[in-house]
């Protein structure tokens, strides 16, 4: 068999898990980001979901982003059973099991905008409907040889595919959802519902940095040149750089110097460069990871004070930054690099990139957020709504969805504390951090 098949097959094989492992690093994240009352239940749902996933990517998703078909949706290869595909250039299961990480990738940004008051079976349902009726489309379109990609849209790896259709899945979640409890005041004001375990955080932000390795430059799907190793080096400048910025901006107007928010900075710049890794030199990289560490700072207080409550910030890391990293091909690619469409407009390019990639993002970001609220919608009637009850939401996700605690014996402690304080009162404290009392 030829080295060169074996080694395209070994290294995508390798940013497969790299890949796979990012969902590690996306439980963390929900989790460190959100209540200790509900970090079970955040755990437990992404994996589920992932299953979900991982089924409905194999019997469907696969043939109708990479099948015959036309430019809107390919109709065939369905149930794939394990077979190479000529000119590939590496193994057909190796292929699939990377792309098949990309759709759950996109699938568990898209249930930020669902956290802490979603009910279980909505993820399940919704984890099925997108899988088959949101992002094969837009993965068609521009992947699958669909009519983006024969405008020449640049997405080397997914700042429109995969982060860009997550965010607005989770946009319209959000919206439909609406608030936590305790998020707003009535005079419109926000609370700030901190995250229970800000390490959990920083960690998670660690895993997904190196996971983007994969993300990125596995999409070479070829170790032919090494190329891989410059698209390495642009991720790594870009995320350094959106971490810097972010933790500035934030010092500065703040006064503080704000760790999640430097967190969401780092997050911000890998998403932004993995439309144009392939496509710019890395001073553009550094540009590209410094303006997403500034935005998402000022779409995260943006979106809050439209009163959308985004409790992991899905909504500007993967949805800002995903617009800002399409848009910006359209301005640094170079024509040595422009293996897809034309360089950008720094180059000469004039503004015919910059279009397409324009084009690329209201096409995919509005689909992609009129089919999720459709889907959604329909599933609030039917399903009698999306969002537990009250009650369900005050002791949390953990309790009322699956009857335990993620934290049992640390939660258990805690509440038991609080109800000696208040022995002998007509209330008693919810479990940890929940910020809401029950009433007997």
């Amino acid at each position: 068999m030829d080295i060169t098949f074996l080694m395209n097959s070994l290294w995508v094989m390798i940013s497969a898990v790299l890949v796979i492992l990012m969902i590690g690093g996306f439980i963390l994240l929900e989790t460190g980001s959100t209540r200790m009352k509900n970090a079970g239940h955040i755990a437990g749902k992404t994996i589920l979901t992932f299953g979900i996933s991982s089924i409905v990517f194999w019997a469907v998703g696969y043939g109708l982003i990479f099948g015959t078909g036309n430019s809107i949706l390919g109709f065939s290869d369905f149930f794939y059973s394990g077979y190479d595909v000529e000119g590939l250039g590496l193994s057909g299961p190796v292929f699939f099991l990377f792309q098949l990480a990309f759709a759950g990738i996109s699938l568990t940004i898209a249930f930020g905008g669902f956290a802490e008051r979603a009910k279980l079976s909505v993820y399940l349902v919704f984890a099925l409907l997108f899988s088959i009726l949101v992002y094969p489309f837009i993965a068609h379109w521009i992947w699958g040889g669909g009519w983006l990609a024969e405008h020449g849209k640049q997405d080397f790896a997914g700042s429109t595919v995969v982060h860009l259709t997550g965010a607005m899945a989770a946009l319209a979640a959000t919206i439909l959802l609406k608030p936590r409890i305790g998020k707003y005041n009535k005079d419109g004001s926000a609370n700030n519902i901190e995250g229970h375990n800000q390490v959990f955080t920083a960690l998670s932000v660690l895993l997904l940095w190196v996971g983007w390795f994969g993300f990125n430059a596995g999409s070479t799907i070829s170790v032919d040149g090494a190329f891989f190793g410059f698209v390495a080096l642009n991720t790594n400048l870009a995320a350094a750089a959106g971490t810097v910025a972010a933790m500035l901006i934030s010092w500065i107007v703040v006064g503080k110097a704000d760790v999640p928010m430097m967190l969401n900075g780092a997050l911000a710049g890998l998403v932004a460069i993995t439309a144009s890794c392939a496509f710019v030199d890395t001073w553009a990289a550094v540009v590209i990871g410094l303006i997403a560490g500034i935005l998402v700072f000022y779409s995260i207080r943006l979106f809050e004070s439209r009163k959308i409550d985004d409790p992991i910030f899905a909504l500007s890391v993967h949805g800002t930054a995903g617009v800002w990293g399409t848009l910006s091909t359209g301005f640094f690619a170079t024509p040595e690099l422009a293996a897809v469409g034309k360089p950008g407009l720094f180059y000469d390019g004039g503004f015919e990139q910059l279009g397409v990639q324009a084009l690329g993002v209201l096409a995919c970001g509005a689909f992609a957020f009129i089919v999720s609220y459709i889907i959604l919608s329909i599933m609030k009637v039917s399903m009698k709504g999306l969002r537990v009850t009250e009650e369900e939401e005050i002791i949390g996700l953990d309790i009322s969805e699956h009857g335990s605690y993620g934290y049992p014996e640390l939660v258990r402690s805690e509440t038991i504390a609080k109800e000696k304080t208040h022995n002998g009162s007509s209330i008693q404290q919810a479990p940890l951090n929940s910020q809401q009392p029950t009433v007997n």
